[in-house]
């Protein structure tokens, strides 16, 4: 009995030693994220405008196809330095604007406008938005809802049910044009994260914002974008000041501890929002982008601060 029970204490020991080397050799193979690290490796970004918009952009209702009409257009960030700006008229001067997930302009007209040509959408805002049709869906008709998630979720063969949800709002609003991103676009947009960080996405617990998409596909649409309300690369290591993360959520999270807590986590997936704008900003004079409220100024170390 005593050399059989050995044996089997012997036994669970090496399979507790097993597991735990395996455990141990896949966190070693995980990309360590880092942005203080990061190095630029390319003269210039891929050339996003050369992306084709016919098979990056499926249409929900109808077939229709994604076209470019803009010559500029302006994006509306959710952040809290948009209020108290009393930019909306001039917002709603402009040829396009772009907004994002379920923003809303109903009481923030003053400082936020109201005019809506594109919204870009994540699959985990969907419900919000379409929950609100007086406010995302029938305040402005004519407007492209382009959604964005993973094809598992987002597609019409795929086993949840988004994809019909929107088909069957979209339907609903007819003077609505809704769109996914398609499966081969998705690749493209995690392409892109590699190839201007040097991570790569998945290995580096890393999730795409709703920014970088409304980034790109601003870049795709417009010959030249103005970006409102997006904080510069550096900001948080100088910032004087909590801002809540939304302007329409005052009592939300601050700014600043969600950009910062997101950098650096390395359990579960996070938005890498620093490395993002430190990306946005060596765009900047390549697809003829530029930044205020704040104010991004040029610097030739660091591309901008």
């Amino acid at each position: 009995m005593t050399n059989s029970s050995g044996r089997t204490a012997a036994l669970i020991l090496i399979f507790a030693l097993v597991t735990f080397l395996i455990i141990l050799g896949s966190n070693n193979s995980e990309e360590p994220f880092n942005y203080r690290d990061l190095k630029i490796k390319h003269s210039n970004p891929p050339n996003i405008r050369k992306w084709s918009l016919q098979d990056g952009y499926i249409s929900v209702s109808g077939n229709k196809t994604l076209h470019p009409k803009c010559h500029s257009c302006v994006i509306v960030t959710s952040s809290s330095h948009l209020l108290n700006t009393g930019l909306g008229s001039t917002i709603d001067q402009s040829e396009c604007t772009v907004r994002m997930n379920d923003a809303p302009t109903t009481g923030y007209e003053k400082d936020v406008g109201n005019k809506t040509t594109f919204r870009v959408v994540a699959h985990s805002s969907v419900y919000r938005v379409l929950r609100r049709p007086q406010e995302f869906l029938s305040r402005a008709p004519g407007q492209t809802l382009i959604f964005w998630g993973p094809p598992s979720k987002m597609q019409q063969n795929s086993k949840t049910n988004l994809y019909h949800i929107i088909q069957r709002a979209s339907s609903a609003f007819p003077n609505v044009s809704a769109f996914v991103v398609s499966p081969r676009n998705m690749g493209r947009f995690d392409e892109l994260f590699r190839a201007e960080t040097g991570r790569d996405r998945e290995k580096s617990h890393s999730w795409l914002s709703t920014g970088w998409f409304t980034m790109v596909i601003a870049v795709e649409l417009c010959n030249k974008v103005h970006v409102y309300g997006m904080v510069p690369p550096n900001y948080c290591s100088r910032r004087q000041r909590k801002m809540p993360y939304h302007y329409y959520e005052p009592r939300g999270m601050d700014e600043c501890t969600t950009y910062i807590q997101n950098e650096r986590g390395r359990r579960g997936n996070h938005h890498r929002f620093i490395t993002e704008k430190l990306v946005f900003a060596r765009w900047a004079s390549v697809y003829n982008i530029t930044f205020s409220h704040p104010q991004w100024f040029n610097n030739p170390e660091t591309g901008f601060n």
